[in-house]
């Protein structure tokens, strides 16, 4: 069932399930405020994080049968570590995120909930918090509830026999991407100032694009993965999405810290620091072109235009921007040996194998196949694509490039496609993100503008390692500059 305000324990929320359609007074400030706003409000006292909590399960109840944002909401439990944050915010403890509600993906541990990452069956409670989770409530937030996924993160879009079709806020017709669409979804509905999701190919960048938010894809290792100590064989790393760049920073540092058993410990960074500073004049590379997949795919004309208008107001601000693609080579030999290892190890931990998407039987079937030699092989040759790639960056400090090929798809355009039509929809439609989550590198989505029928479009900003600070500071920049409209799509309470 679907859990109005007043629940009092945790509940799966079915796509069909029936909400709360009550409307309530917004308070000032509201849950949609975004992250810093709410963060300073309650540490002013100006609101208290119950309300803030009863807000959100409120906005989620109503949008819930529309959106379909959660897999879980943690009702009692939400409302209970409000009411400890209020005490200890009336004792006069302050804490980044102390009383504030966020959401984190469903491939995520939160303790005592089940971590389905997408799938059907009856999924065990989990004993601990991942790390990340674990960071977010030492920073004090408040964890609101588990967004949908699609079956172990695989596509770009986030529907599936387990949980329905999530939908985008902007238009219910299209979806707000993949693989962290609930989490997009939950974020620009203001369902909840800030989430955190997961980045494998791009299901940080691809959602933010399509939902207008800004989407952090942070260095390989700088939030733990654990209890993974790395995810998918290196290409997936947890992110954040906010509705902006001050916002994101803020998550990104409550959330970032290795644990002891990471395999990767990147030295760490303030995103908040770095989002304060102009950055000094670059150089930036302005990319279209596509890594090597054999299969076709060409760019929307609206998301040219859209990053090329961007690409001049960056150009407006002093920086140099010059037309340069990366030399990606024959990176995508070494992407589908651990994309479908990944798979693999999910899946055997999946209570009944039998209710997964052939879709995903045959990802495992390729992950069987090259799990030796060739993932093997894949790693080993991570160093010299990172050489070939990383060349680029000895004349330019940023790549600039679309987040996506097109606009939003349509909910249920790749639905019933076969293993190979959907890997070939789904590259025509993203062939910008992915490599550099074989690189490990970071990457950052910006709003980058709409289409003539109101969809949110992308642009993502790309460096080598370790260069977050240089990314959200130029990121934060081009949003001052670029001063979009600040509408938010509306729903039946206060944003939905």
């Amino acid at each position: 069932m679907s859990v109005p305000s007043s629940a009092t324990k945790s509940s799966t929320v079915p796509s069909g399930s029936s909400g709360s359609s009550g409307s309530s007074t917004p308070c000032a400030p509201s849950v949609s405020a975004g992250l810093v706003d709410t963060a300073r409000a309650l540490a002013e006292g100006a609101v208290s994080a119950r309300r803030l909590a009863e807000e959100a399960l409120e906005r989620i109840a109503a949008a819930q049968p529309v959106l379909n944002a959660f897999r879980i909401v943690r009702a009692e439990a939400a409302l209970a570590e409000a009411d400890a944050a209020d005490r200890r915010l009336a004792a006069g403890e302050r804490l980044p995120l102390l009383g504030v509600p966020v959401a984190v993906k469903d491939d995520m541990d939160v303790a005592g909930e089940p971590t389905a990452f997408g799938c059907a069956g009856e999924f065990p409670p989990k004993t601990a918090d991942s790390e990340a989770v674990r960071r977010l409530r030492a920073a004090g937030a408040v964890v609101i509830g588990k967004t949908q996924t699609p079956e172990l993160g695989q596509w770009p879009f986030t529907e599936g026999p387990a949980f329905g079709e999530t939908r985008n806020p902007w238009n219910p017709a299209y979806t707000p991407g993949g693989s962290s669409g609930g989490s997009a979804a939950a974020v620009a509905a203001g369902l909840v100032p800030a989430a955190l999701g997961s980045d494998g190919a791009g299901s940080v960048r691809i959602p933010a694009a399509w939902t207008h938010l800004v989407g952090v894809k942070p260095q390989r290792g700088r939030i733990s993965t654990w209890p993974e100590p790395e995810s998918f064989h290196g290409l997936t790393v947890n992110g954040v999405l906010a509705r902006s760049v001050g916002d994101a920073a803020l998550l990104l540092d409550a959330a970032s810290g290795p644990h002891a058993g990471d395999r990767h410990h990147p030295a760490p960074v303030s995103a908040v620091e770095a989002t304060l500073r102009t950055p000094r004049r670059l150089r930036i590379a302005l990319s279209f072109g596509m890594a090597f997949t054999a299969t076709p795919k060409s760019l929307d004309p609206e998301v040219r235009s859209a990053v090329e208008r961007l690409a001049g107001r960056l150009e407006a601000l002093g920086h140099e921007v010059v037309p340069e693609d990366p030399r990606y080579g024959q990176i995508g030999l070494t992407f589908v040996p651990r994309a479908t290892g990944g798979v693999r190890d999910w899946a055997s931990r999946v209570p009944d194998p039998g209710l997964l998407d052939p879709r995903t039987h045959e990802a495992m079937r390729t992950g069987r196949i090259l799990g030796g030699l060739p993932l093997r092989a894949s790693r080993r040759a991570e160093t010299l694509l990172r050489r070939r790639v990383g060349e680029i960056f000895g004349r330019f400090d940023v790549v600039l490039t679309p987040t996506t090929a097109t606009p939003p798809l349509r909910i249920g355009a790749l639905a019933g496609l076969g293993a190979m039509a959907t890997d070939r929809a789904m590259i025509a439609a993203c062939p910008y993100a992915w490599t550099w989550n074989v690189l490990g590198w970071p990457g950052v989505n910006i709003p980058a503008g709409f289409t003539t029928e109101g969809l949110p479009l992308g642009a993502q900003l790309l460096g080598p390692a370790d260069s977050e600070p240089l990314l959200l500071s130029l990121a934060a920049q081009a949003e001052a500059a670029e001063a979009l409209p600040n509408h938010w799509p509306t729903g039946p309470v206060g944003g939905w």
